[in-house]
């Protein structure tokens, strides 16, 4: 992997716009304690309503039509309690003390997944770099879909804009049996060990061990005590999978990957051209802010641009640091959007269709 100097942001000046909203949002919005009360009475609730969920997969599930009803609730709570709860977490947000966080954390491997990758993969390259090429990892996971500017053009992607729709609700079972163990073991654009040193043997281990024990009670207990065919029991898995994945597919789509998204560059040096905060503000959507539901579903993701400004605060927070953050975008002349989230996907797969077209070459600068 060829070496890139990490990027480096503008120094902010005297008259710094996020030195001043940061100061209000600190002096007014955090001091409601009821808000951060609020976020660990919802996270805890929603890991009841998952184990609730997959009790009653266990035991209304010798009727097929209950079987995969509780599959699908398992999938959405699932997707919403790491969208909600362990994306807070992993930010050191929902608990005041780090290790009760870190312990909530722990959680996540009953989820199949390895929650320090996660927590580097997230927090170290794509809160760090955000939409930054050859940096945000988030964004960059798999040549099948091109969404960088000066990612490789493959004649496939003149259909990703259809086929993705098939895709992306496989997202969390790409993510926890293919994507984490490449970045584990690959060697071939791994991201993530830009910023490892060495990863510790415990989680080589631990990766495996989450793996199995998701695939030993989520599956393999069900068959083993219902009444099902295996391959029905099988099926209800996949679709627990592919519902939570949709959903969560919304939110991962609308906040940075538009048709009017921005991927600032680095010059040689690794310079960018914007401050920390204002590069976020640029690159970063929110969507249906004003959506009690689209809120509580979303957590974090709705009110995108706070979560990005002020990723150490929890989720619950954000709806009144977001009028603070327009007052001021309007004031500095800032970039500051926020649309529905039927235009946010409709606009993501138009971006998809842009990217994927050949006429692209000569504006990507791949020739």
């Amino acid at each position: 992997m060829e070496h890139l100097n990490r990027p480096i942001y503008l120094k902010p000046g005297t008259d710094d716009f996020f030195k001043k909203i940061r100061k209000e949002v600190n002096e007014t919005v955090l001091q409601n304690s009821s808000l951060y009360q609020f976020n660990i009475i919802k996270s805890l609730g929603l890991v009841v309503f998952f184990f609730l969920f997959y009790a009653c997969i266990l035991w209304l599930g010798n009727s097929t039509p209950l079987l995969f009803l509780f599959y699908i609730l398992s999938g959405i709570t699932m997707i919403v309690l790491f969208i909600n709860a362990f994306h807070d977490a992993a930010h050191g947000a929902l608990f005041k003390k780090s290790k009760h966080n870190k312990w909530f954390m722990y959680l996540l491997e009953l989820f199949g997944s390895n929650h320090w990758l996660w927590t580097r993969r997230h927090i170290n390259l794509h809160h760090a770099y955000p939409n930054v090429p050859d940096w945000d990892v988030d964004i960059k996971q798999s040549d099948i879909i091109r969404i960088f500017p000066n990612s490789p053009l493959y004649h496939y992607h003149k259909y990703q804009h259809i086929y993705m729709w098939f895709i992306y609700p496989l997202y969390s079972l790409n993510w926890i049996y293919i994507r984490d163990f490449k970045d584990f073991f690959s060697k071939k654009d791994n991201y993530v060990k830009k910023v490892v040193d060495k990863i510790p043997t415990k989680e080589v281990y631990m990766l495996f061990t989450a793996k199995a024990i998701n695939l030993f009670y989520l599956l393999f207990i069900p068959m083993l005590v219902l009444n099902q065919p295996w391959h029905i029991i099988l099926l209800g898995w996949i679709t627990m999978h592919m519902c939570g994945s949709a959903l969560g597919v919304v939110a991962l789509v609308s906040t940075h990957v538009d048709e009017d998204a921005h991927f600032p560059g680095t010059d040689d040096e690794g310079n960018l051209s914007a401050t920390w905060a204002l590069h976020q503000m640029i690159v970063t959507k929110d969507f249906s802010t004003n959506s009690k539901l689209a809120n509580f579903l979303y957590g974090g993701f709705t009110h995108h641009v706070a979560h990005h400004l002020f990723p150490s605060v929890g989720h619950t927070y954000y709806p009144y640091i977001t009028p603070i953050i327009k007052r001021y975008a309007e004031e500095y002349g800032l970039p500051y959007t926020s649309y529905p989230f039927h235009h946010a996907i409709r606009s993501h797969f138009r971006m998809l269709k842009d990217k994927g077209g050949h006429d692209n070459i000569l504006t990507a600068g791949e020739i």
